[in-house]
C-alpha cells in the first residue's frame, strides 16, 4: 500500500514561490527525547520503570507509564528517525524514502540556504532512491525552501562585500555549487566594472602598509597578484596598484607594464 505524503508538512503555509526562500519556517521534525524524571515524593525511578525506596519495591501505575514512554520513543538517526538496522530488529517496515529524504533537506536547511545540486549531492550519498529525491527537491522548489537564483544573489552580495572577490572568482565559486550559468550571470551582473574597481583600491590600501621596505617590483607584483586571486583582472589589477604606489611616492617611471 502506498504512503500517502501530506505536502501541507513541508512549510507553516508562509512560505510560496516568491517568498524569500531563506526566511521560510520548515515544518520542524522532532524526535521524542522524554526521559523518566524524578518523582515529586523524592521517590527515584529506575531504568526498569520500577520506583525503589528506602530497600522497599514497588511496581505501580508510574512504572507502567515509564515503560509506555520507553516503548514510544525511538532514537534519532542523522536522518531524523531511528535507524533501519534498529527497525529491522523490532520487526518494523523500512521508513519512506520520500519521508526520509524530506527530513534529511530539512535539517540541512536549517540556517544554511544550499543549492538544489548540494542536496541532491547529499541525499545520494545516503543512498536515497532518485525517484525519491526528486520527487522531494521539485515540491521544495515550488513552496520556496530552494531557490538557487536567490542563493547566488545572496551568495554574490555576501562574498564580495566580506572578502573582496571579484566576478569571476564569485562565478567559478557557483559553479561548483551546482547553479545554472544564467542564474550565476545574472547574479554576477549586479558588480559593476566601477564597483569592483573600488573595492580592489581598498584591499591594496589595506595590503600597502605590510609590504613598505619591499622592492618596487615586488611590491608591485605581490599586491597585483593579491588582487589576481580574488578574480580581479590583470589589466584592472596592475592599474589600481601602480596607482597606489605613485600615490605612496613611488616613481612611476619604474612602474613598468609588464604581467604578473
Amino acid at each position: 500500500m502506498t504512503r500517502r505524503t501530506d505536502w501541507a508538512e513541508y512549510t507553516d503555509g508562509s512560505a510560496g514561490p516568491g517568498d524569500d526562500a531563506y526566511g521560510a519556517a520548515a515544518a520542524p521534525y522532532e524526535t521524542d527525547p522524554s526521559a523518566v524524571g524524578p518523582r515529586e515524593d523524592g521517590a527515584a525511578r529506575h531504568g526498569d520503570g520500577e520506583v525503589r525506596r528506602g530497600g522497599g519495591r514497588s511496581r505501580g501505575a508510574g512504572g507502567a507509564r515509564g515503560r509506555r514512554r520507553r516503548e514510544h520513543a525511538e532514537p534519532s538517526a542523522e536522518d531524523g528517525g531511528a535507524t533501519s538496522s534498529s527497525r529491522a530488529e523490532k520487526g518494523e517496515p523500512p521508513r519512506d524514502p520520500v519521508e526520509q529524504a524530506r527530513a534529511i533537506c530539512l535539517r540541512l536547511l536549517t540556517g544554511t540556504p544550499r543549492t538544489r545540486r548540494q542536496l541532491a549531492d547529499a541525499l545520494r550519498k545516503r543512498e536515497i532512491p532518485d525517484e525519491a529525491a526528486e520527487e522531494v527537491l521539485s515540491r521544495f522548489e515550488e513552496v520556496g525552501l530552494i531557490n538557487d537564483g536567490a542563493f547566488a544573489q545572496a551568495w554574490v552580495e555576501s562574498r564580495h562585500h566580506a572578502r573582496g572577490l571579484a566576478g569571476r572568482a564569485l562565478a567559478r565559486e557557483l559553479r561548483t555549487k551546482g547553479v545554472d550559468a544564467t542564474l550565476i550571470d545574472a547574479a554576477v551582473s549586479q558588480l559593476d566594472t566601477e564597483q569592483e574597481e573600488e573595492t580592489a583600491r581598498d584591499l591594496v590600501a589595506r595590503k600597502l602598509r605590510a609590504t613598505r621596505g619591499l622592492d618596487r617590483d615586488k611590491r608591485l607584483r605581490r599586491l597585483a597578484g593579491m588582487l589576481a586571486r580574488k578574480g580581479y583582472p590583470e589589466g584592472m589589477a596592475l592599474r589600481v596598484v601602480r596607482q597606489a604606489l605613485e600615490e605612496e611616492g613611488e616613481d612611476p617611471e619604474y612602474l613598468g607594464d609588464e604581467g604578473f
